[in-house]
């Protein structure tokens, strides 16, 4: 005897997992899924983004929320096809990972410079190395913008501990021997004026306190 009909207006059961639908894809995004999959290995992050190498950080973001919106794996987790899975992941994986880099602008001027290079093809991914690499190339810039020479350096950043104990005599000493090393350095010059002022107002006060007296 067949079982009796659900009552009107009463919650079916949901289906088995082999009918659930799909992932909400329609078949160019599939296509372009595995298109984008397939040479995701010769792709830098401008691309896999699907941006132009002059994108603005808000292009940039932009771009990331939309590519991982479509493509974020908890929209596939109900569903059988294994290769369908791992693309999906692999997809998103690289999208994070070029954002993380591009969002960036110390590590995105060093992307550019690398794949635009003669070994782009060993720099399309950003590993532990190119953090590396990164961190020292941007501590070279901070110090070649204080200064060039070692020994300039090291009078410039002495002077800089002097003028913050308020010993002017002392920084106009370290300033005047940076710049024996950078005669043409505008910071050290910059700062020896300033130095140079304060002891030359440090005199006149001292000069009109006798004054007073």
């Amino acid at each position: 005897m067949a079982p009796p009909p659900p009552p009107v207006g009463a919650l079916s059961p949901p289906p088995p997992p082999n009918a659930a639908k799909g992932p909400g894809l329609d078949e160019h995004q599939l296509e372009d899924l595995a298109s984008r999959c397939a040479k995701l290995d010769q792709s830098d992050y401008f691309e896999v983004l699907l941006l132009e190498r002059t994108a603005t950080p808000a292009d940039i973001k932009k771009a990331f929320y939309r590519e991982s919106r479509t493509y974020h794996p908890d929209r596939f987790f109900h569903i059988e096809d294994k290769q369908l899975k791992e693309q999906v992941h692999e997809l998103y994986k690289r999208v994070t990972e070029a954002y993380y880099v591009l969002r960036d602008d110390t590590k995105r001027k060093k992307y550019l410079a690398d794949v635009a290079g003669s070994e782009r093809a060993q720099k399309l991914r950003f590993t532990e190395a190119s953090e590396t690499e990164t961190k020292a190339a941007a501590k070279k810039e901070q110090e070649e913008q204080i200064g060039t020479h070692p020994k300039g350096r090291q009078f410039y950043q002495q002077a800089q501990k002097d003028i913050d104990a308020g010993n002017w005599s002392a920084a106009e000493r370290n300033l005047k021997m940076a710049l024996t090393y950078e005669p043409s350095n505008p910071r050290y010059k910059e700062s020896l004026a300033e130095a140079q002022k304060r002891l030359s107002d440090e005199a006149k006060s001292k000069g009109d306190s006798f004054k007073i007296r």
